[in-house]
């Protein structure tokens, strides 16, 4: 049986949605090993004038404890 964790990450990105996605589990890999999965809870965008200019993700990355 295993024993799984899961942890909520904020990130973001100047280009996508997608692209602070992957930041996140990019980030959590440094100090989190055997991640399994990423769900991504909410997405938000910071708008300048008539521009998207930044791209923010809460996700919940689950991993597994050895």
């Amino acid at each position: 049986m295993a024993i799984l964790k899961v942890i909520e990450v904020l990130a973001n990105s100047n280009e996508s949605w997608e692209d602070a996605t992957k930041n996140a589990v990019k980030h959590a890999a440094k100090s989190v090993k055997n991640i399994r999965s990423v769900y991504l809870n909410e997405q938000t965008a910071v708008v300048n004038g008539d521009n998207v200019t930044e791209f923010r993700v809460n996700v919940k990355i689950t991993f597994e404890v050895k």
